[in-house]
């Protein structure tokens, strides 16, 4: 169950401790808070666990504020609602919800145990009726987010709210209501539509994500859907915009990513008379031009945060709009605008409020401009903390080692994955200067290797016998080893020199710039970095604070790599050895103790695992919750069944191809 803090931790009352001849009574109350203060949430977790007096401080209402209790809907649900009672405010997310007696039972008890307590709902994956959800929602009068998001059973029928009693009494328990999620809803009308937001008279934020919504002309009628009458079968922008001139006052959040939205009807939402949105995400919306968002920019200099990912028929003139227009703009989103180049990017890049910039999968960036932007812009230029440039192919050494230098005191938020032209000189940039990252994603860097994670300058590569061998006919200077009389040394036949110990004693005694100056990590990506080994990764990855970690897709690795990572970084709870076939039961037995934390293990495609790993992982590793052991061939699909039991948080298995297990099946 989430928390404040974003760990996916699981606060059930079972959790709780009985109290041991251990107690610490003799503390004050304030004293173990003000510790407990000290701690992320996850250690905090593990600290209330050791006797009554902890666990009761971790329960103060400092560490209560936003934790979210996730759960599928189930008999046992029913006294977990019990137990939240005496707690000041809590959020739900319950999953699984129908139309039968238990689910109805259970939102019956939400309502009489959490009415005045609950801050914020979320039905994910339910079909609910509107006979239970209308008997729950006039006892949530203190709810601030109600997350609807793909209830079509609500709105199949178009009869949703339709008696005014109903109303009246949503509205008077909603009238506090600030967020508002609609997302993927089918059957969305201007009729229920109406009904609804008429009932939630101050929102904040507003998601209408992958509505059906009716922008374009009735060719009959002449004029826009919905002009004339309101629709029963479709959401119009005329009542999109009534709802947005109605609620201008408090309405700064709005989400219509993947609709079909036109330039046109994005200029109708951008004009709306003293509408000032301070957020606003198309993701998707791939009608949309360089017209729509210099016109949204005119009249929206507001916007802080702008996601306009995926909108392919974007170039740089949008990017040349943003940054001319939107002068408190904190993040932007534009991830796979293919057309988009370098140009616009240094005077986005002089935009001082900026912390935040997604430009994956935009192919033509090679960052060039980036860094002219921020070294011209002097003082005032962007400060980001987040910077993706995921599968921004260009991206070279240069690129990357004048951007740390030049980000180093603020970046935290580092994605360079399949950033392929980049090599150990730019590993070793970001170790030297990016000293407050807190992510760092290299996944499928495959010209990394050992020399870059350890900070050290790699020896030359000739080997004695090479230095005598014909080199072939020399010529001038200008044009060198023309190569006539052999074929040319294609890159991918290179095998990076292996690190010897005579160098990992160099290693030792240098305060060089290896990834262990990195030492806020919380998150580690190296998954296909197929040149790494346990060289670097058994001497580097040492960072106490890491939680996610990938090392997939590493044929080099072996099983000391996986033992180092269990003793040295033991607050993970994520990791991902897909595909290394160097591991094996030595390793998960001698890893499994050190990780007690662990929450989702993905070990597909590790050949030399068996069901002994399994064992190891029910004895000690009792939180897991995701386990993936696909293609694992040498696992029984009966031992599997046998230790489901062992693992009582378990959620999600992928067992694809083991033991001759169904291809298809996953639990």
């Amino acid at each position: 169950m989430g928390d404040n803090d974003g760990e996916d931790e699981r606060d059930t009352p079972e959790d709780s401790p009985e109290d041991t001849p251990e107690d610490t009574h003799g503390l004050p109350m304030e004293i173990i808070v003000y510790i407990l203060s000290f701690l992320h949430a996850s250690d905090r977790k593990e600290a209330s666990l050791v006797c009554r007096s902890w666990y009761s401080a971790s329960q103060d209402l400092r560490f209560q504020r936003n934790v979210t209790f996730c759960f599928p809907a189930s008999a046992s649900s029913l006294e977990l609602v019990r137990s939240l009672g005496n707690k000041s405010c809590c959020s739900l997310i319950i999953s699984q919800l129908d139309g039968f007696s238990m689910s109805r039972s259970l939102l019956l008890e939400v309502g009489l145990s959490l009415g005045s307590k609950l801050e914020s709902l979320a039905l994910p994956g339910s079909s609910v009726t509107e006979t239970s959800l209308l008997a729950l929602l006039p006892c949530l009068t203190s709810l601030r987010r109600l997350d609807l998001r793909g209830l079509d059973s609500l709105f199949m029928s178009g009869a949703f709210l339709s008696r005014e009693e109903h109303r009246q009494q949503v509205r008077s328990a909603l009238s506090g209501l600030e967020e508002l999620d609609l997302s993927d809803l089918r059957y969305l009308s201007d009729l229920t539509f109406n009904r609804l937001t008429s009932c939630t008279p101050r929102l904040r934020r507003l998601s209408l994500a992958g509505c059906h919504i009716a922008f374009e002309f009735d060719p009959y009628r002449g004029c826009p859907v919905g002009a004339v009458e309101d629709s029963s079968a479709l959401l119009s922008l005329r009542n999109l915009r009534r709802l947005l001139t109605e609620q201008k006052s408090t309405l700064v959040a709005l989400d219509l990513s993947r609709t079909s939205i036109t330039p046109e009807s994005l200029r109708t939402v951008a004009q709306v008379q003293d509408l000032v949105l301070e957020e606003l995400c198309l993701q998707g919306c791939k009608e949309l031009t360089n017209y729509s968002v210099e016109a949204l920019v005119k009249h929206q200099p507001s916007i802080q945060r702008l996601d306009i990912s995926g909108c392919t028929e974007l170039t740089s003139r949008s990017v040349e709009a943003v940054a001319q227009g939107l002068k408190s703009l904190t993040h932007l989103s534009l991830s796979r605008d293919w057309r988009i180049t370098e140009k616009g990017l240094a005077e986005l890049l002089s935009v001082s409020s900026l912390r935040s910039l997604d430009l994956s999968e935009c192919l033509h960036v090679s960052g060039s401009e980036m860094v002219k932007g921020l070294r011209e812009s002097g003082a005032s230029r962007a400060q980001l903390e987040k910077l993706s440039l995921k599968s921004c192919t260009y991206i070279r050494d240069l690129a990357v080692f004048s951007l740390t230098q030049l980000l180093g005191d603020t970046l935290c938020e580092l994605d360079l994955t399949s950033c392929v032209n980049m090599t150990d000189l730019s590993v070793r940039a970001i170790a030297t200067y990016l000293h407050r990252l807190v992510i760092l994603r290299l996944g499928w860097c495959k010209e990394v290797t050992d020399w870059g994670l350890l900070g050290m300058v790699e020896t030359t590569k000739c080997e004695p016998e090479e230095e005598t061998e014909d080199k072939g006919p020399r010529f001038t200077r200008t044009f060198g080893n023309m190569g006539f009389f052999k074929p040319p040394h294609l890159p991918f036949e290179e095998r990076p020199k292996l690190v010897t110990q005579n160098d990992l004693e160099q290693f030792k005694q240098q305060a060089g710039a290896s990834l262990l100056a990195l030492s806020r990590l919380q998150e580690l990506d190296l998954s296909g970095c197929s040149k790494l080994t346990d060289s670097s990764i058994t001497q580097v990855v040492h960072h106490p604070d890491l939680r996610r970690l990938s090392l997939s897709m590493l044929p080099e690795i072996s099983d000391d790599s996986l033992v180092s990572v269990a003793w040295r970084c033991r607050s993970l709870t994520s990791l991902c050895l897909s595909n290394c076939p160097g591991i094996s039961d030595r390793g998960v037995a001698e890893a499994a103790p050190y990780l007690h934390r662990l929450q989702h293990l993905y070990l597909s495609g590790c050949s030399k695992i068996t069901d002994r790993s399994l064992f190891h992982l029910a004895q000690h590793c009792k939180r897991l919750r995701t386990l993936d052991i696909s293609r694992c061939k040498n696992i029984s699909i009966t031992t599997l069944d046998l230790l489901q039991s062992q693992f009582p948080f378990l959620e999600n298995v992928q067992y694809k191809f083991i033991g001759g297990a169904d291809p298809t099946l996953t639990l």
